[in-house]
């Protein structure tokens, strides 16, 4: 899917949110990356990955081959299957979703939405901090860092 310089596992997800806010933003080349982002709130991917559908389907895949990684061939260790199942919780409590309750009457987010949102946000700028300490500045079109 993309190039990959021993990506650690945890930025499996960050990458998947990145480029389709990226996708959102190529759409729509009018779009602020903030927008871009709650135009992700209202995706599939957003569903699977907050609902912790996302990490299942993984977990089952790596269990299934015996816990090697179809990406990389690697086998995936006991520390890292449990920062994944930590970084699941994590994506289900913060990416919770309330539909339809998006706005409040001012128009501001509710404060759970705000939280995934910031959520999302700070995925992708670890997502941007990967690829710079990797030298890899050609995968960063957000410049949600700058």
């Amino acid at each position: 899917m993309f190039e990959d310089k021993d990506k650690p596992y945890v930025l499996r997800v960050a990458e998947l949110i990145y480029y389709k806010v990226t996708d959102i933003k190529k759409e729509n080349p009018e779009m602020t990356n903030i927008q871009a982002f709650e135009v992700f709130m209202t995706t599939k991917d957003y569903e699977l990955i907050s609902s912790g559908e996302f990490h299942d389907k993984w977990f089952l895949d790596l269990k299934k081959n015996n816990l090697i990684d179809k990406t990389t061939g690697k086998k995936v260790n006991d520390e890292t299957m449990r920062l994944l199942e930590i970084q699941k919780d994590s994506m289900v409590k913060f990416l919770i979703k309330i539909p339809k309750l998006y706005y409040a009457k001012t128009h501001f987010p509710l404060e759970i939405s705000q939280r995934a949102f910031d959520h999302l946000w700070r995925v992708c700028e670890s997502y941007e901090m990967w690829c710079n300490e990797t030298k890899q500045k050609k995968l960063i079109t957000l410049n949600i860092l700058n």
